[in-house]
């Protein structure tokens, strides 16, 4: 899917449609001193099976990509709902 990369959309912010550059979201590395992050490696650790059962099949072929617009005017950020794709490439309009 080809997305623009600029679109005019809506600002809370600014309280009116602006141009907002538009990026893919991508998470940030997972931290590893995280009490969660600790916890399952110490269930993974050791003798016995894993912590949970490893899944056979997948039900999803995609994931969900998750735009983040920025507004060119106040820089406020926000992110715009997922939509399933394969391919994504940002073009000018």
């Amino acid at each position: 899917m080809r997305i623009p990369k600029v679109i005019v959309t809506y600002c809370p912010r600014c309280k009116t449609h602006t141009k907002h550059s538009v990026s893919i979201y991508s998470h940030g590395k997972r931290r590893s001193l995280a009490a969660g992050e600790r916890r399952y490696r110490a269930k993974q650790k050791g003798y016995g099976s894993s912590r949970k059962p490893k899944q056979k099949r997948f039900a999803k072929v995609t994931k969900k990509v998750v735009l983040k617009l920025k507004c060119q005017k106040c820089g406020y950020t926000l992110m715009r709902r997922g939509i399933r794709m394969k391919k994504y490439e940002l073009v000018e309009k």
